[in-house]
């Protein structure tokens, strides 16, 4: 294979991935327009409330993001079968402290955003938020299984 042939391969590779995370990082923006939509329909936002309200929810989001993907890096090269059989007493207690931290960073974070809201939307308006993530999520999921069945 000459490297005419090798540089044609690669380009067309590269470029096949850039496409596959333009639609991903396109797919991700579309989902979050809904997000947006669906909570700010549901809390009933008021314009000065989402303005306020909107980059404390996503420095929130983007916080969680970070610290579930600092976990799932940490831990998924460690948690397949066989590397888990193999574990040591110590290496196993040290990832359950790495695994407890982790979920106290996670909560902290929560705890730091629901105060953060408590001086931009009313406390029934922060209850509220909770269960509009929850049925956004809930219709979401609703639709990925309905889109399988189809």
């Amino acid at each position: 294979m000459n490297i005419k042939n090798i540089i044609g391969i690669a380009i067309v590779l590269i470029s096949i991935n850039s496409f596959s995370q333009t639609k991903i990082d396109e797919k991700r923006a579309e989902l979050k327009a809904l997000k947006v939509g669906f909570i700010t329909d549901e809390l009933s936002l008021t314009a000065d409330e989402a303005t306020k309200f909107w980059p404390i929810y996503n420095a929130f989001e983007s916080k969680q993001n970070e610290i579930r993907n600092k976990k799932k890096k940490s831990f998924n090269a460690r948690l397949d079968d066989n590397a888990i059989d193999k574990m040591s007493d110590k290496e196993a207690n040290t990832m359950l402290s790495e695994m407890e931290t982790n979920e106290e960073d996670l909560h902290q974070n929560k705890k730091k955003f629901i105060s953060n809201l408590k001086g931009i939307i009313p406390p029934i308006k922060i209850i509220k938020l909770k269960k509009a993530e929850d049925n956004f999520n809930r219709k979401l999921l609703k639709q990925y299984k309905n889109k399988g069945k189809n």
